[in-house]
């Protein structure tokens, strides 16, 4: 399963890729403006950092505004991917935008029925919200498995970005089921590395070391 980073904090960025581990990243107007930078630079430096797919969002609600706005997106770097909202004008684009090869993440998906319209519509990856389905009362997690059982039934080459992850568990559950991506919080994907047995077995391998006589 492939790890994207979802920040537009070029810092956590940085770091995260330093570890060898993120495979892309997924940015959202919500992240862009807790930076305060322009957002067209902004882009730039992290598909500049990132040694995959970046997922920059459409504002439009139109069709023809959407393309539009996906082409402009699409100029800033080669490892663009256009995040089009899950509405009826946004898969219409995107299937406009499959037909230029632009590669289209298609966002806020919240049921297997949408994610079903996305893949028919050529969409490159869709976002399930697990997360937000945890907070409505409902297995998140069911909404990727079913996913995956009607992309497998189709031959959809569509990928499943699970998003909207909240907590390890998402993550573990998310390979679980097979989904293609989890896209990570820097702070979820800082607690991937941490288990207190770990430090236990360190804590006493150092100590029994410093017994050894002559090291």
């Amino acid at each position: 399963m492939k790890f994207f980073l979802d920040t537009a904090h070029l810092d956590h960025i940085r770091e995260a890729v330093r570890w060898g581990i993120v495979d892309g990243a997924t940015t959202n107007p919500t992240l862009v403006s807790k930076t305060g930078r322009e957002p067209r630079d902004l882009y730039a430096e992290i598909c500049g950092i990132v040694p995959g797919p970046v997922s920059l969002e459409c504002l439009a609600t139109e069709a023809d505004a959407i393309v539009a706005e996906a082409k402009q997106l699409a100029t800033i770097a080669d490892n663009v991917v256009v995040k089009v909202p899950l509405i009826r004008e946004g898969l219409i684009a995107v299937k406009q935008l499959a037909a230029l090869g632009i590669k289209t993440n298609v966002t806020a998906v919240c049921s297997p029925l949408q994610a079903l319209l996305a893949a028919k519509c050529g969409a490159t990856y869709v976002s399930p919200f697990v997360g937000r389905w945890d907070w409505m009362g409902q297995v998140g997690m069911d909404m990727v498995r079913q996913i995956k059982t009607i992309y497998n039934n189709y031959g959809f080459s569509t990928e499943i970005i699970v998003a909207s992850v909240r907590l390890p568990l998402h993550v573990l559950e998310s390979a679980l089921a097979g989904a293609d991506i989890a896209t990570i919080p820097m702070d979820v994907m800082e607690q991937l590395y941490n288990h207190p047995m770990t430090d236990v077995i360190l804590t006493q391998f150092n100590n029994d070391w410093a017994k050894v006589p002559g090291k």
